[in-house]
């Protein structure tokens, strides 16, 4: 296992609602309930980790939502200044290569809520270090529907269109977890770089709406993208995905939205009544190979999107599960250099890409 970078980690949001500021966790001393610190890192052989600087859009909007992400790029920021002997912080392909022994910081807005609608602001989060942004988190915007809602526009609005080739000419690249298949598609149609799915699985494999169907796969491969396979239960497994959806129209029923602490206080509750089933590492693997079989080997990565103390699947309960998924990979008759483009090499090579076919002036 080679340069493993992973896709999406949202530890900056766990610190957040499970500390309220940087200031109360060491990660050097471990950080038992959440799924990341500086050992197990290091135990997973992550070599570079895009840092998610998600904000609830549940819970901030406007400038509101722009406000809270340059808090959250403050918080990774001051992460890596806390640690320099084992994080740097990495805003090109090159920077990411030279990180040496530490491990590669690189930085992904996850929701474009983030910009308030805003070209400016998307240019100035692109000084700041930010190399992807996720289109829509799960609410649709005036610009482009996302997954988890009904959609509205059918794909990308004209602005919509706007921002893609504004990304395109940043360097930034366009991630396209989280939106609905009408915007991928729309999306993939209209970028001039590889595009990336940050977090996201096999539709084929387990029917979730955040996951990607086979003619997205096959359109992101033939524009050099990326998809990286998450491993949240919910997207793995069937049965996980069931017990979901049940539970959000038990919450429905009670008027109870996501991205409040009611909602979690509910899922607690319905999971100690109904414990949902347990995802495994076999069934990431399935997902794995269904994506090889559809996009090809050059056009897989790996997204965990690893947060706070949630469940995991069995066997990558934590950031420092890789080698055991690699380990089983091998054993699937997966070669040296299939595991090098997984691990890694796809996305960097996506990364540079986009810089090559930016234009450099902001």
């Amino acid at each position: 296992m080679t340069m493993l970078i992973d896709g999406h980690n949202d530890l900056a949001w766990a610190i957040r609602q499970q500390y309220g500021d940087l200031d109360h966790v060491d990660l050097a001393k471990g950080a038992p309930d959440l799924h990341t610190d500086l050992a197990r890192l290091d135990a997973g052989g992550v070599f570079g980790q895009f840092w998610s600087v998600y904000v609830s859009p549940e819970l901030y909007q406007g400038a509101a939502a722009v406000t809270a992400t340059l808090q959250q790029i403050d918080l990774i920021r001051r992460l890596v200044a806390r640690y320099p002997d084992r994080l740097v912080l990495a805003t090109t392909a090159d920077e990411v290569e030279n990180s040496g022994a530490r491990v590669a910081s690189l930085l992904g807005m996850e929701g474009g809520h983030c910009i308030d609608g805003s070209l400016a602001v998307l240019r100035m989060m692109r000084l700041l270090g930010v190399r992807y942004m996720t289109l829509t988190h799960n609410k649709n915007l005036d610009w482009a529907d996302a997954a988890t809602e009904e959609p509205v526009l059918g794909g990308l609005s004209e602005f919509g269109e706007e921002v893609v080739r504004e990304m395109n000419r940043l360097g930034m690249l366009v991630d396209l977890s989280h939106v609905s298949p009408d915007v991928m598609r729309h999306a993939l149609r209209i970028s001039t770089a590889p595009a990336i799915f940050s977090h996201s699985s096999a539709r084929a494999v387990c029917d979730h709406v955040r996951n990607v169907p086979d003619d997205v796969l096959k359109s992101l491969a033939a524009g050099g993208g990326v998809c990286m396979v998450t491993f949240l239960p919910a997207f793995v497994s069937s049965a996980v995905a069931q017990w979901h959806a049940e539970a959000r129209r038990e919450a429905q029923r009670k008027g109870v939205a996501k991205g409040h602490p009611a909602y979690d206080e509910l899922m607690t509750k319905l999971a100690k009544k109904s414990p949902p089933p347990v995802a495994t590492l076999a069934q990431v693997v399935e997902h794995l190979q269904h994506v090889r079989e559809v996009a090809g080997i050059d056009h897989i990565g790996l997204g965990g999107d690893y947060m706070g103390n949630d469940p995991m699947p069995e066997g990558l309960e934590d950031v420092s599960g890789y080698p055991r998924l690699f380990a089983a990979l091998v054993e699937s008759g997966w070669s040296d250099s299939d595991l090098a483009k997984l691990a890694g090499g796809n996305v960097l090579r996506a990364l540079r890409a986009a810089e090559d076919s930016a234009d450099p002036v902001i």
